[in-house]
Formats: structure tokens, sequence, C-alpha cells
């Protein structure tokens, strides 16, 4: 074990080691606590039962764009993380809600029966059941979890009706975007269809006024200035075709209302990068603020900083979409000016060329080329609203449920698995922290060379714990080995003299002195001697119940002259060993006594070759002063790792200033692997035994030598 001064400047790891192997006991009963708490608290927890729904989604197509072709679909890898918050938002949640009356059955379950408003049914089915992920990263899979406390069919009836209401929802905004392009290819061919009749009408009056009655309309001129203005008309035309696109951009555009612009991310509409990438940045950050929320409290630094960075953020990308609508309406406006600048030269061409006599047919081939114009942008017009309608009729599927979600059988929460393993590396980590705390703040003595440098007495024996008591069937074998070695260094501490008295003496109660005394006595007495053995503690004898005699007569009675010595000495079966018990009444050894008692100890010490007498504690009990001044030596028995070492101390300073001649210290209940300076004694002792007498004092837990008044 450690000594003071290295526990005083921290352990090493060999020294830890050695502390933990020597408390495994504290920490394997620490971790079983930790481990039955665990347990029980998992067998009262409320079971959550998740069920999971599987959808693929694929992104819809686009509005429709005027005199654009359709774009193909491709992956995006920003449209399954929208998706994600689409599934979370009220929009979805609050139909699921109203469609299961989930506001009635989530109140049963957390608010005791009360029917819970919208907003707190939404908050428990957003914040405590819902668990929406990506299935599997790099694809549009998408998986909704709901968790459901004690009901396994409502976790299987949320997440189906949260994936059929959001397939309902995603079908009919795409249904609603193609409505939208189809009313406005109608409109666009209505006004083109009035325009060709307008145009007709003026190829009518121009024919008349001209009297080109018999001119086909079909037959071109082939001057070359009339293809000078016909080439001058077809820019013209594009130009207006440019214009109603920008136009119709910056109309769509400015539609929609500032506070939903922010959704339009991978839209057609902002063609702008650095705003789409913005808006990407956006929604990741409104994610993670989301995430966040749902860990960490409202008033956690990082939850607060992320508000401010996605306020910011919010604020550039405002200022970046009025620009962009800015943008647009100024692109529409500048394609009108070069509209009207291009219709002013052609204006002054024309006139030009009908200045010219040779040019009279001139307007009225000019009037016959813009209806020719008319009618192809009339047919496109028509072929596009067609194509659309085809598609409207048969929509494509941009949601599909893979797998609809059942009920299971077990919980998922709690983890009976994953709770144990945290409680036992939680009781692990208490239990090695207590035994090193314990260590640290432990006063007693750490070591055999610490008790004899801070008592300044020799070690007489060391006690492993549970050792067997010494009988006659196991005095040959280890375990009465310990007492052995007492007895030879008793002698030989004692000068060789036979005919001792000896105390056996500790500093509290509970060191186990009796019990050592006990042994010691039957040792001795094994060995060829005759030993007398006294319970001098007259306050709490226990001699008499480890013999197994009666407590009276004994010393009590001796001593007030009601009984004799003989009455008061009892025979046992261990041959040379005798007893005397405390005896009856709460007689107590005074200091007059002490004479008394010396004369009783010397008329008993010519009979015996020792006299052992059990002793009350040294310190809080005066009889143990009067014990330790009658007899020839006294034995101090320390309990390993019981009571402080100024307890120890201070008991052997009363010892000393009694004039009490301590013959050494007796290390009682010393733990097996207590320590490498202890498992000298406690490991070595088996050496001394055959394998018969190992094997037998391993049974012999019972002290045949005991209940042996004959």
């Amino acid at each position: 074990m450690v000594s003071s001064s290295s526990v005083a400047d921290g352990l090493s790891l060999g020294q830890i080691l050695s502390v933990l192997s020597a408390r495994k006991s504290l920490i394997a009963t620490l971790m079983l606590l930790v481990l039955v708490t665990a347990a029980i608290v998992t067998a009262f927890m409320p079971r959550w039962y998740l069920s999971t729904a599987m959808i693929r989604v694929q992104k819809p197509e686009e509005k429709v764009a005027l005199f654009q072709a359709e774009s193909s679909g491709f992956y995006d890898p920003y449209f399954t993380q929208e998706q994600l918050e689409i599934l979370r938002s009220k929009q979805i949640l609050y139909q699921v809600i109203e469609a299961l009356d989930l506001r009635q059955e989530l109140g049963n379950v957390f608010a005791e029966g009360e029917t819970l408003t919208l907003e707190m049914a939404y908050r428990i089915l957003r914040y405590k059941m819902l668990d929406i992920e990506s299935a599997k990263p790099g694809t549009t899979l998408i998986d909704i979890g709901v968790w459901a406390r004690e009901d396994p069919q409502l976790a299987a009836a949320v997440a189906n009706a949260i994936a059929q209401i959001y397939a309902e929802d995603r079908v009919a905004f795409a249904v609603s975007d193609q409505m939208e392009g189809i009313e406005r290819l109608k409109s666009e061919l209505s006004q083109q269809e009035q325009t060709v009749a307008e145009q007709r009408d003026t190829v009518e009056a121009l024919r008349s006024e001209l009297g080109v009655s018999g001119v086909d309309i079909s037959v071109e001129a082939l001057s070359q200035d009339i293809e000078n203005l016909r080439a001058l008309e077809r820019t013209l035309i594009s130009l207006r075709v440019e214009a109603i696109g920008r136009k119709s951009r910056w109309e769509n555009f400015a539609a929609i209302p500032r506070e939903e612009r922010i959704n339009l991310v991978n839209s057609e509409l902002i063609l702008d990068q650095n705003i789409q990438s913005l808006l990407q940045a956006y929604l990741l950050a409104q994610q993670q603020q989301e995430r966040l929320r749902s860990q960490l409290g409202e008033a956690h630094p990082e939850l607060r900083s992320g508000q401010r960075n996605l306020v910011t953020i919010e604020e550039q990308l405002d200022n970046l979409l009025d620009g962009y609508a800015k943008s647009l309406e100024m692109g529409w406006l500048e394609s009108q000016a070069r509209v009207k600048e291009l219709e002013g030269q052609l204006l002054s061409a024309r006139a030009a060329q009908i200045s010219s006599a040779r040019d009279i047919m001139r307007p009225f081939e000019d009037a016959v080329e813009i209806l020719r114009e008319e009618e192809q942008i009339y047919q496109t017009l028509k072929l596009t609203l067609r194509q659309r309608e085809i598609d409207f009729q048969a929509p494509k599927k941009s949601i599909e449920i893979l797998n609809p979600a059942e009920p299971t059988a077990f919980p998922g929460r709690p983890s009976w698995l994953l709770n144990m393993l945290l409680a036992l590396v939680a009781g692990g980590a208490l239990g090695i922290g207590t035994a090193l705390l314990v260590e640290l703040l432990d006063t007693s003595f750490r070591s055999i060379e610490d008790l004899e440098q801070e008592l300044g007495l020799p070690i007489l024996g060391v006690i492993p714990r549970d050792n067997a008591s010494v009988s006659e069937a196991n005095f040959s074998g280890p375990m009465a080995e310990p007492y052995r070695v007492m007895q030879t260094n008793i002698d030989l501490a004692s000068d060789g003299n036979d005919a001792g008295i000896l105390a056996v003496q500790s500093a509290g109660p509970g060191e186990g002195k009796s019990t050592t005394l006990v042994n010691l006595a039957t040792a001795m007495a094994l060995s060829g001697h005759r030993i007398l053995l006294i319970d001098s503690d007259l306050r709490r004898p226990t001699i008499h119940q480890h013999i197994g005699c009666e407590k009276s007569p004994g010393l009590s009675e001796l001593m007030s002259g009601a009984s004799t010595a003989s009455e008061c000495v009892r025979s046992t079966k261990i041959p040379g060993l005798s007893v005397m018990p405390s005896g009856k009444g709460t007689f107590q050894l005074t200091i007059l006594q002490a004479k008394r008692m010396r004369e009783v100890l010397n008329d008993l010490s010519s009979q015996y070759d020792k006299i052992l007498l059990d002793s009350p504690p040294v310190i809080g009990v005066s009889d143990a002063s009067v014990v330790g001044g009658v007899v020839d030596d006294v034995i101090l028995v320390v309990q390993h790792r019981r009571n402080p070492k100024a307890m120890t101390i201070r008991a052997r300073e009363l010892l000393r200033k009694n004039k009490a001649r301590v013959l050494g210290v007796v290390l009682n209940r010393v733990p097996v692997g207590g320590g490498a300076d202890y498992s000298y004694y406690t490991s070595n002792y088996n050496y001394y035994g055959t394998k018969k007498n190992v094997r037998k004092s391993g049974v012999d837990k019972e002290p045949e030598g005991f209940s042996m008044v004959e």
C-alpha cells in the first residue's frame, strides 16, 4: 500500500492499481448499486415505440416559362434538406394533428387528459415525437420516424399520416404551378389570336387601298431593300419576345411576398448564383438553429450567436433580393426602350421605302410579312399550351411511399443495453473515483513500515482476513500459521519468560482482539503449553461466547470473593487450555482493585505457563489501564485500515503513560492481496501446510475446538 507522503504528493500508476486491487470490493459494490439503480429506473421509465415510413421524393418541375425548353431532373443536394424542413413545418403537421385529433390524444398522455392547443400539440409532435432524417446520404430517400409513448399504433398512424399529407401537399403544389403556367399561356394565346386577326384586317385594308386584290399574299418580293427591312422587322420581333420574357419574370418575382422569397432556393426565377448560394446558406443555418434549439436552452450563448447569424444572413438576403427585383425591372425597361428605338428606326425605314415609287407595294408586303410572323407566334403558343395540357392530364409522380409505417412489438426507448452500458461505465467511474478518494482521505496506517515507525513497536503478527479459527483439526495447516508465528514472536520479545501474564488490548472496540486472543491461546495450548484464558472485559465480555460456556461464575465473582478460582476456571476440549469467563453483574475494575487483581493473577500464574487476558479498549474505558498495570506484557491489536492512526498512537501513549510494557503490535484482518507489504504474510502462510491441510483449512470455517467445555 502507499505511504502517507506518497498520498500527499499524489498517486503513481502502480499505487493507483494497488489501491484499486485492495478496494475492489468497494468498486464492485458501487458498480452493482449503480447497475441495480439503472435497472430499476429503466424498468419504471415510460416505453416509447418508434415507427418509420420511408418515402422517395423527386424534384418537381419548375414553373412553366414562356419560350423556354423544359429542364430535365437532376439530383440536388439541397433539395432533400429543404424537404426535411417542409416535413417538419406547421403546414404539414397542423394537418396531421387535425386529421388524427392529436390535440386530445397527446393531451391524454402529456397533459393529464386536457385538450391541447394546436401550437402545444405541434411542439410536442415536432420536438418530442418526430425523428425525420435522410435514409441514406446522396439519395432522395427520407425516413419519417415517429416516437409514441406506450402506444405503437399511434406512432405508425402519425408516421403514415405525415407521409400521406406531405404527398398530397406536394401534388397540390405541383398542380398549382402547372395551372398557373397554363392560364398564363391561355392569356398569351388569346392576345396573340387577337393580334393575328387585327393584322389580317390591316392586310385586307392595304389590298383594297393599293388595288392589289389579285396579289397572292403567299408570294414574297425578293428585292434587296425589302429583305433589309424584313431583317429589321425580325430583329424587332426578337426584341419584343425578349421584352415579354423579361416582363413575365419581373411580374412573377414581384408578385411573390417578401417573406416567401427565401423559399425560392434553386428556383429558375432567380438566376443570380450569389443569391442562390446565400439562400442555401440561410437554409442550412436555419436547420442548425432548429437542431440547437431542441438540444440547448433558449439562453444558451451558442443558440443566441446562431440566431444573430441567421438574422444577418436574412438581412443580406432581403437586400440582395430587393436589388434583384430592381434589376429585373430595369432589364424589362431596358428591353422596352430598345423595342421603341427599333420601332422608330423601322418606321423611318418604312417611310423611306414607301416614298419610292418603285416600292409602292412595300406596305402591303410588310403587312403580309407581319401577319405571317404573328401567325407563327400564335401556332407556337398553341402547341406549347397543348403540350402543357397533356402534361397536366398526366402529372409526374414526385412522391412515392416505399415502406409504410407499421406498429412495432418492442419499445425503442429506453434501451436496456445502452442504459446498462452507461450504468456500467458510470458505476466503474464512481467506484474507481470513490476508491481513490477514500484512499486519499484515509488516515489509518497504510503499511507495516508506517505502523512500526509511527508506534515504535515491532510487528508480532499479521492475521489475514477471514482466517479460520484454530482447532486441533487445522493446527498443522496454514490457517494456524499466523498464530504460531505470533506465539514465536511473543516468546522472543518477552525474553523467553514462559510464566508471563499477557493482556491483549486495542485502541477501540471491534478490532478483533477477542478472536485473536482465543486463537492465540488455542495455538499455544496445542503446542504443549498450559494456558489460562481470562475475560477481563467486564463491560462487554465475549470470551464465553467464543468458547461456548456459561458466563458465571467468573472473574467478577472471584474478585468479589463470591467464588473460588477452581469454581471460576473451566477446562476445554483443547488439551492444556482453560478459561475463566467474566462473570455476572456490572463489576468494574478500578485502581483500588488493582492490588486484588494482581494477587489473583499471581496465585493463578503458578498453575499455568501463560495467562492471557482479554482487555477492554484502551481509549474511552478506564478498565484497560488497570489491566495494563497488573500484567507483565501487553499486545496491541490494530485492525487493518479501521481507525485513524492518531487513535492508535494515542492508545500507545496511554499505555506508555500507565507504564505498561507493550511487546508489539498484531495487525488483524489484513485482506489477501492488500499490497506487496502484506502479501509476504497473507500469501506465504500456505507454504507451510500440506496439500491435505490446505484443502482442509479451506473448509474448516467453524472452530471445532470451540463449544469446548467438558
